[in-house]
């Protein structure tokens, strides 16, 4: 099992023993960090902003929408609130924010290994989503980190599974986001995983595996079909003691679900993955006594604005 630090641990070691600057959404004596969705307004028959939001998110009512018109929830990208009047105009940016009633804590703490003008790099616990989706809008790493660094600017340069824990990348600075979002578009920066998983002593180590992946049954799932590959992952293993192994992964590209989708495809389906190689039956979402053994490792790269060699390594360990 993943080892955890619980909200309200300073994960920075020049503090150790005093306690968080700015504290966690869950202290109910602190305002939830405002985070905003950001929308770029598609082409559509729409005549107002209020009629685009009301047919793309269906299941909330315009009733609804228009409450949070009025209380300044629904912004211009230059952070300008908008009247349910509003034009629609196709290209334009929106930003709005999402509400969720009753919003369950997820009590493990995020860390934060480094932080300047430009970079942030957070090592996220298993379980907490790196953005709002879903039933979790105030428990992000996202909305958290904007409350603990007061920068509503920050803006994650990838993604990882609310399931898997490690580093995630976030630009601090609007001027250099670009910048930093090319290395991720053409490849410049080294991405290491480790996974727990049963034992492949019938395959060759190192080894590079390479499939088309596309959407499965249901919708969040992916699987291996027939065609010209679009995913590649590098595997080698760390440790052979035991019944599962411990794997280093290199994913080579970036598809959804990759690491999880090619270790099950191999016969090593993550330890405790609810997905992969098929549905558990009855998941519970909630119970974290079972975390997916993944872990996002280690992120290198030259740092595109100094040339510095840039390395990065997760404080969290997998183990069973």
């Amino acid at each position: 099992m993943l080892a955890r630090r619980r909200i309200g641990q300073d994960d920075d070691p020049s503090r150790r023993d005093t306690p968080l600057r700015a504290r966690h959404a869950t202290d109910p004596d602190t305002p939830a960090p405002r985070v905003a969705s950001r929308l770029q307004l598609p082409p559509g028959p729409w005549a107002t902003v209020l009629d685009c939001l009301c047919d793309r998110f269906p299941a909330i009512g315009r009733e609804a929408w228009r409450d949070r018109f009025a209380r300044g929830m629904v912004l211009d990208a230059d952070g300008v609130a908008l009247d349910e009047h509003a034009r629609y105009r196709v290209g334009a940016e929106i930003r709005y924010y999402r509400e969720v009633a009753d919003e369950a804590v997820i009590p493990f703490a995020e860390g934060i290994v480094h932080a300047d003008a430009h970079l942030v790099v957070a090592d996220k616990p298993h379980f907490l989503p790196v953005t709002p989706a879903g039933r979790f809008v105030r428990e992000t790493l996202l909305a958290r980190l904007v409350q603990r660094l007061g920068n509503p600017e920050l803006v994650p340069l990838h993604r990882i599974d609310r399931d898997t824990a490690g580093l995630v990348l976030f630009s601090a600075d609007p001027a250099t986001r670009a910048t930093y979002q090319a290395l991720f578009r053409e490849r410049r920066i080294d991405k290491r995983y480790e996974a727990l998983a049963p034992a492949l002593p019938g395959l060759a180590f190192p080894l590079r595996h390479r499939s088309r992946l596309e959407r499965g049954e249901p919708f969040f799932r992916m699987r291996e079909v027939e065609g010209a590959p679009n995913s590649e992952t590098r595997i080698e293993v760390l440790d052979r003691a035991g019944p599962l192994w411990r794997y280093a992964l290199e994913p080579v590209t970036g598809r959804k679900h990759q690491l999880r989708v090619h270790l099950a495809e191999l016969g090593a389906p993550i330890a405790n993955d609810p997905f992969y190689p098929g549905l558990t039956e009855e998941r519970d979402e909630d119970d974290y006594t079972r975390p997916l053994q993944l872990l996002a490792r280690s992120l290198a790269f030259f740092d595109p604005i100094n040339g510095d060699e840039r390395r990065f390594e997760s404080r969290f360990a997998l183990q069973i």
